[in-house]
Order: structure tokens, then sequence, then C-alpha cells
């Protein structure tokens, strides 16, 4: 047998993964730096959008817009105008992330099917419970019929088209493509938190709002986050958004978030302290709305128990 030493081959070293770093995670660009490049082409669009406004009012004309009280068009032209600067945002991130539009909480499979139906009758008959609290201790009544005939039709139709608007770009631009991509990064519930504090934060601009009613739209937002956990996309929440809204403002004609109705079924009137009422706010700022949502998220829960949101990195 030789004496001679057995030269081994050297060792084939597999190739080095680029460093981590600030900008860069395991999982490709780090959540918060999607998020920002997210709001950043919002911004964007956005900006173009005004300046393409600025434009055509040079020809055009300008139109005032804005006001204390809702219409369904002013309405849905806001919400809808909200909801394409946030779904094209939302698709340019799809084709970078090589994700589906889907996946980001509006499935369209399904779209506008049982869970939408059954968020908007709860929306509805939770905003009539709320009132009906504050009915029996005499802070809120009826009193009549504000439209009639033709009039009521038209009405229920713009109304609905309006608030479904509502429901998606509300929905869609604080706990779709934000709420799925600051999961990845920091869980869900802290993102949840941390975007119903600023769903709260961006109703604060609205005339006659106050504390109470900001605190309730934050509840609000922690309980469709509720929603988006157990089943999975924003549909549920739509559908209650959509119901909630559209009774308070179109069947029952009282303030939302400080905003008077135009064109609503009934004529209402408050009477009583703030903190029955809502006072200027509306129904959001009594202390039966949060009764009133504690008591969804605790029935919610009872029958979907499924935790069926995902979000991979």
């Amino acid at each position: 047998m030789s004496d001679q030493p057995v030269v081994l081959p050297p060792e084939t070293v597999a190739p080095q993964s680029p460093a981590h770093n600030a900008f860069r995670g395991p999982n490709g660009i780090r959540a918060g730096w999607r998020a920002l490049i997210f709001l950043m082409i919002v911004c964007g669009l956005l900006l173009a959008l005004a300046v393409a406004l600025k434009l055509a009012a040079r020809f055009l004309g300008g139109v005032q817009l804005g006001g204390a009280a809702l219409t369904p068009l002013g309405t849905a032209s806001l919400e809808g105008t909200i909801l394409f600067l946030t779904s094209v945002a939302t698709l340019i991130m799809a084709r970078i992330e090589r994700r589906k539009f889907g996946v980001y909480g509006l499935p369209a499979r399904f779209a506008f099917r049982k869970d939408f139906w059954v968020g908007t009758l709860i929306g509805f008959v939770a905003i009539s419970v709320c009132l009906l609290g504050i009915f029996a201790l005499h802070g809120f009544q009826l009193a009549g019929l504000a439209i009639h005939g033709q009039t009521i039709i038209t009405a229920v139709a713009a109304w609905s088209v309006a608030f479904v608007l509502v429901g998606l770009a509300e929905e869609f631009s604080f706990r779709g493509y934000l709420q799925f991509t600051l999961t990845t990064g920091m869980g869900f519930w802290p993102s949840a938190i941390l975007l119903s504090l600023l769903f709260g934060l961006a109703h604060a601009s609205n005339p006659g709002e106050s504390r109470l009613g900001l605190a309730s739209v934050v509840l609000f937002g922690l309980l469709f986050c509720l929603f988006l956990r157990r089943t999975g996309n924003l549909w549920w929440a739509v559908g209650f958004h959509a119901g909630w809204d559209w009774g308070q403002t179109f069947f029952y004609g009282v303030p939302d978030s400080g905003l008077a109705a135009y064109h609503n079924l009934f004529n209402s009137t408050f009477h009583g302290p703030t903190w029955l009422t809502g006072g200027s706010v509306g129904p959001e700022a009594s202390i039966f709305t949060p009764i009133v949502l504690a008591l969804v998220a605790i029935l919610f829960s009872r029958v979907y128990r499924q935790r069926k949101y995902q979000a991979d990195h």
C-alpha cells in the first residue's frame, strides 16, 4: 500500500445568497418597504389625477365639491376614486410580488355572494339595535317620511350603489393590501390595531366629529379586522359596512360621522345628552355603538370559529 498522502478534491461551496439588510429580508423586500412603495404609488396616482382635474377645470370650469351633507353622487364619486386608486396600486404591487389580486382581500369568486349579503343584513340590524337602544331611553324618534313616490325608488338605488362603494373603498384601502403586507412583517393583530387607529384618524376631519365618535371608528376597524380574520376575505366586512351606513344615513336619516344625509327615507330627531344620542356626530358617538359592536363581535366569533385569513411572506 502506498504511503503517498491522499489529496481530496476541493469542496464545492454553494453560492451565498445576498446578505440581508434593512431593505431586503429572507423573503425579498421587507414588508414595511412594500407598504411604503404601495403608498407612494397611491400618492403618485392621486397627484396625476389632481393635475388632470386642474387642467380639465381650466377648459370646463370649476366644480364646487364637498360640504357638510352627504349626497349619493358626491359619496360615490369620492369613494369610487379611492377604490380606483387603491385597486390600481394593488394591481401593480401584485405584479411586483407575483401574487394574485384576490389574496389581498377581495377575491372575485366570492364577490357579492353569501358573506356580503349576510354582512349587509347584520350591519343594518346592528344600526337598528343601536337606535332602538337610544329610543328606549327617549333619545331618538322617527318623524315621518322625508321623501315620497318615485323619489324613494331613485334614492334607494342611488344610496345602495354609493354605500357599496363606501364599503369597498374603505375596507380595501385599510384592510386590503396594507393589512396583508403588514401582517407578513409584524403579525395580524398588531397590523390591525395600527391600521384601525389610522382608520379613525382618517375620519378626524369630518365636520362635527368627536373623540367618542373617533373611538367608535377605531372599534369598527377592529371589528372589520375580526371579520377578515375569520372569513378569510373582506366581503363580510364590506357588506356590514355598507349595511350600517345605508341604514344610518339613508333609511333612518341620522348623521353619519358628523355628516347630514340628503334624500334620506325618514326624518328623525334626537333628544337628550350627547353620551346617549351622539350629538352632532350621530349614533356612532352614542354609548350604544360600542355595546352593539361588542355584541356583534361575540356572536360573530361563536358562529365563525375558524381562522381563514392567510398572509404568506
